[in-house]
């Protein structure tokens, strides 16, 4: 596959830019079922992510979360940041669509997905003009990733097969890192289970190119100062 411009692809280059690259996410409930809008409507939280400064937004599709498509195509018209869209993305139709609504990236999750599906899957992503964004847990499933250098890849601090209810294994981010860099992947990512801005912050010291975060900030008073805290923490951790 001919190589793509990643000027061509907004979410990248929007992680690429941003001087505190935190994908803020939408998502109506955490794995427990507990609601994490608390009132506010998805164009509220998407005025706050706005003003915070976030250079792209995760809207979470799944039914497990309370998501659906319709949630996608309003945030898509409340915004102009790159979007992406997260579910169980399975077949190249889903691209397509996903492209229709509004999104500039979809997840692809290493650990449902066949080898030769998640190829198929990432080059339908990168010719459809979407970024790949590919979650994996293990370096097995890294291995298999194609086109690394045109990816988005992010270790999913949490177990998919308990519906994320655990609380997130941030070593399993730390201890990927290395692999995940050597991939050439233009942005490894550390998602899920970030439970504040110091370790937020602690993640991108260790040398991660972004965050995906949802339910910290989600149940943050203000985002904005969500992010002003990591950059506090992290002027701290490099004065020490």
């Amino acid at each position: 596959m001919t190589t793509h411009d990643r000027t061509d692809f907004p979410f990248l280059r929007a992680l690429l830019a941003s001087a505190t690259p935190v994908v803020m996410e939408v998502k109506q409930r955490d794995a427990h079922g507990h609601d994490l809008l608390g009132g506010r409507t998805p164009a509220a939280v998407v005025s706050a992510y706005e003003d915070a400064g976030a250079p792209c937004v995760s809207v979470v599709t799944g039914r497990w979360f309370g998501g659906s498509k319709a949630l996608l195509r309003e945030v898509a018209t409340l915004t102009r940041l790159p979007l992406l869209q997260k579910d169980f993305i399975t077949r190249a139709e889903q691209i397509a669509q996903a492209r229709e609504l509004g999104a500039s990236a979809v997840l692809l999750t290493a650990a449902l997905l066949p080898v030769s599906s998640l190829s198929k899957l990432v080059d339908r992503c990168l010719l459809t003009g979407l970024t790949p964004f590919v979650e994996i847990t293990t370096e097995a499933e890294l291995e298999a990733v194609p086109h690394a250098s045109e990816c988005v890849i992010a270790v999913n601090n949490k177990d998919i097969r308990t519906r994320e209810r655990d609380t997130g294994d941030l070593g399993r981010s730390t201890a990927l890192l290395p692999a995940l860099r050597a991939t050439g992947t233009p942005c490894p990512v550390s998602a899920s289970g970030i439970d504040g801005p110091t370790t937020a912050a602690r993640l991108l010291d260790a040398g991660f190119g972004g965050l995906l975060v949802a339910t910290s900030l989600l149940r943050a008073g203000s985002p904005a100062r969500w992010l002003d805290e990591v950059r506090g923490a992290r002027r701290g951790l490099a004065l020490r």
